[in-house]
């Protein structure tokens, strides 16, 4: 850009080319300097999303093994207790080879019997608070019963001197009736 007209303006149109062309410069530097930023990030996202994948798959790999070890010990756990399950069916199932020698037959027959005593006496200490509930429930339906028969001896009480006091009640009318009619002859 070139001013003809004067040779001031010939300076001005010169130092502001050179701002122009100092802008352009620095305008290509940043746009040259966020290319390589934008590829390095590029890179780091790529590299970034290999170590995740990697680290996904390592732990995927860490829980395959931790379920297949827990599936294994669940299994023989499982044929532990059937084997347990199946040596104790047998043993029931299977008839006793020897009988029971006297002395043992004596020691069972005292476990029973102590075992017998015992229950009782629970059932006996249980039967104590029912019984003495019991007891409780018939005296308080005694009371209860004695006090509907006092208030009902009250209630004839009362009703026969009503009935006393209406009938003497009446009499006196009678005689009040009689009398004044006997005054008007």
């Amino acid at each position: 850009m070139q001013n003809e007209h004067t040779p001031m303006g010939e300076g001005a149109a010169n130092a502001v080319d050179a701002v122009v062309e100092k802008a352009q410069e620095i305008g290509s530097a940043v746009a040259e300097k966020a290319t390589q930023v934008g590829q390095a990030a590029a890179e780091k996202a790529a590299s970034v999303a290999t170590n995740v994948k990697d680290a996904a798959v390592q732990r995927a790999v860490q829980v395959k093994d931790a379920v297949v070890k827990q599936a294994a010990a669940a299994g023989q756990a499982v044929a532990k207790k059937a084997a347990a399950v199946k040596t104790a069916v047998t043993q029931a199932v299977a008839p006793k080879k020897a009988a029971p020698k006297p002395a043992a037959k004596k020691a069972a027959k005292k476990a029973v019997k102590k075992a017998v005593k015992k229950a009782a006496k629970k059932a006996a200490k249980k039967a104590k608070p029912a019984k003495k509930a019991a007891k409780k429930a018939v005296k308080k339906a005694a009371k209860k019963v004695a006090r509907k028969v006092k208030s009902a001896k009250k209630a004839v009480k009362k009703a026969v001197k009503k009935a006393a006091k209406k009938k003497t009640a009446k009499k006196a009318a009678r005689k009040q009736v009689r009398r004044t009619k006997a005054k008007k002859k």
